[in-house]
């Protein structure tokens, strides 16, 4: 008899980590060298991914930046925002300026970048497909993802496609683990949206006197009661890079589900698992691909201030929710157990090849998804798994 997917389980499971096989799907790459942005051969391929998503229904793409890059990543315009919501919103769009010229493309997904995207894959011939960025606080804390995660929902319900229109979500690192958490709220189960309603609502609502003073959170979960499957009618396909091994995710939540990682298989494992300890030399060379992945799983969330105690409760109840049922072992166990590939959708181990730069550019082998140097690469992977490119348009 099969293992039962995480969706029939019970809400909220939690991936294992496990040295084991894995049982998702996965497939080793390496690319070739592809035409430069700006070339003729760059624009004819990408104009062939967008005719590609336009048939394939596809009627919008976002673009969700990881940990660290977003416009709260120490929770306290949050705080702010109970009291003074304008002054918050000021706040948050100085601070998205500020990181987005300091990172650029390095684990981030810069305006640039969405410009270059959204103009080469449309036509004057075709529907407009539009490329949006989502911005989330991006903290490194359950709570910070379920709240990116409830305003992903409300932002695809304000904004849905025509009808017969697919949204198409692309989330880099824990962007990832935001779309895992989405997904079991998408799912149509009504009593996985109650447990986390009820686990958070300490951090949207006032305790007694139940006053609300983040009404984004109430709004969709009033909206989720109603309508279990709000987006049911809006396939969502969804696209992680170099998302830690985190959350389980529930099949009813998504159309498609593909995860891009950068790795190189260490000698005498097999290509699925990545070696543990690795050398100081191997980690700032991203010699063994991505360790920022690696490293990013159960056990190294960073907790929220305890001065936003409400925020620091509702994220302790929410681990309680989130990982009832990982097994009480230590960091060090699950480090060595070396899980980079997740149980559920399609994985691909990537080796995108040597590094530029020091370790403050490449991010340990984490920043090469958000550079445009792949965009093409990634554009027509997507396209051929997703929505069967032709390998001949090449």
């Amino acid at each position: 008899m099969p293992e039962p997917s995480p969706s029939e389980t019970s809400p909220f499971r939690h991936q294992d980590y496990t040295d084991s096989r894995p049982r998702g799907p996965h497939y080793t790459l390496c690319p070739g060298a592809h035409p430069p942005i700006g070339s003729d051969a760059f624009a004819k391929r990408m104009d062939r991914v967008g005719a590609c998503l336009d048939a394939a229904g596809v009627g919008a793409i976002y673009l969700v930046h990881g940990t660290f890059v977003g416009d709260d990543a120490a929770g306290v315009v949050g705080e702010l925002a109970r009291v003074f919501p304008k002054a918050s919103r000021a706040a948050r769009r100085a601070i998205r300026q500020i990181v987005d010229k300091l990172s650029g493309e390095v684990g981030n997904y810069s305006g640039p970048f969405a410009e270059i995207f959204e103009q080469s894959i449309n036509s004057p011939d075709r529907p407009h497909i539009p490329v949006r960025r989502f911005h989330w606080s991006s903290e490194n804390h359950h709570l910070g993802r379920a709240d990116g995660a409830v305003r992903l929902i409300h932002e695809l319900v304000r904004r849905k496609p025509p009808a017969g229109r697919r949204i198409l979500l692309l989330g880099h690192s824990h962007a990832g683990n935001v779309f895992a958490l989405m997904t079991n709220l998408l799912a149509g189960n009504r009593d996985a949206v109650e447990q986390f309603f009820k686990a958070t609502e300490i951090y949207y609502s006032w305790p007694v006197v139940h006053c609300v003073d983040v009404p984004v959170w109430i709004r969709v979960r009033d909206m989720l009661r109603r309508w279990p499957t709000a987006l049911a009618e809006v396939p969502l396909d969804m696209v992680t890079f170099g998302t830690p091994v985190r959350y389980g995710w529930s099949d009813n939540g998504y159309s498609r589900l593909l995860h891009f990682i950068n790795h190189r298989p260490c000698e005498g494992l097999p290509e699925y698992r990545a070696a543990f300890p690795p050398r100081l030399d191997d980690v700032t060379k991203a010699a063994g691909g991505d360790y920022v992945q690696q490293f990013g799983i159960a056990g190294t969330n960073t907790m929220p201030s305890v001065f936003a105690w409400r925020t620091w409760l509702a994220d302790h109840r929410l681990n309680s929710l989130l990982q009832k049922d990982l097994p009480p072992e230590n960091r060090r166990s699950r480090f060595r157990a070396g899980t980079i590939v997740p149980d559920a959708g399609t994985t691909l181990l990537v080796d995108y090849g040597p590094v530029q730069g020091d370790v403050s550019q490449h991010l340990a082998g984490h920043a090469v998804y958000t550079s445009r140097q792949w965009l093409l690469f990634h554009a027509e992977e997507i396209a051929r798994r997703f929505y069967a490119l032709d390998a001949g348009d090449e």
